[in-house]
């Protein structure tokens, strides 16, 4: 027989219950978690066909270039996870013009001294992942990551908890690497 009070939700080990931990709540990710990936079509549905066509703050675009240029990474690794994409809709980087290529090259050396001016990084990782079977979440549009990295980034959350702990907005990390951009 009940006295009319109820046990709180706490004691009852429900949802919302403290429990000691502390959590992250990265709710933005859930697209990308549930493999919901953008289309691969050229134009709008191509998120790097469709980007070059918003005002570079909306879009997270850190600097273009003739043929090709630099946004930032929606869900980065770490602040200043920067992607090269070549204007043109392409798969392949063997499907690059030549011109294309010394553009999409020189300005993956740009993004590197950009991060490094802008918040000096103890390394790099430089990645292209050619199709869906190599991992490329857009595999119909040529993209290459510069992520850059410090000395004991990686810990327990991103194995554990799949989640990443960022310390800067990605409008504050693009202020920083637009100001950092090498001129010339």
């Amino acid at each position: 027989m009940s006295d009319g009070s109820e046990t709180a939700p706490e004691a009852r080990g429900l949802p919302g219950a403290a429990d000691g931990f502390e959590r992250l709540w990265t709710p933005h990710r859930m697209v990308y978690v549930k493999g919901e990936r953008p289309s691969e079509e050229q134009g709008d549905g191509c998120p790097f066909c469709a980007a070059p066509g918003t005002p570079d703050e909306e879009s997270l675009i850190v600097h273009r270039g003739e043929l090709c240029y630099v946004v930032l990474n929606l869900f980065p690794y770490n602040p200043g996870h920067l992607l090269v994409c070549p204007y043109r809709h392409v798969p392949l980087y063997v499907d690059l013009t030549d011109e294309e290529t010394e553009e999409f090259t020189a300005l993956t050396k740009q993004a590197i001294r950009a991060i490094e001016a802008a918040s000096s990084p103890a390394g790099y990782n430089l990645g292209m992942n050619q199709g869906e079977a190599a991992g490329a979440g857009v595999a119909a549009h040529l993209h290459q990551h510069v992520v850059p990295r410090w000395q004991g980034d990686a810990n327990f959350l991103p194995i554990v908890g799949q989640t990443k702990a960022l310390p800067q907005l990605l409008d504050d990390t693009r202020r920083a690497l637009v100001a950092a951009w090498p001129q010339g």
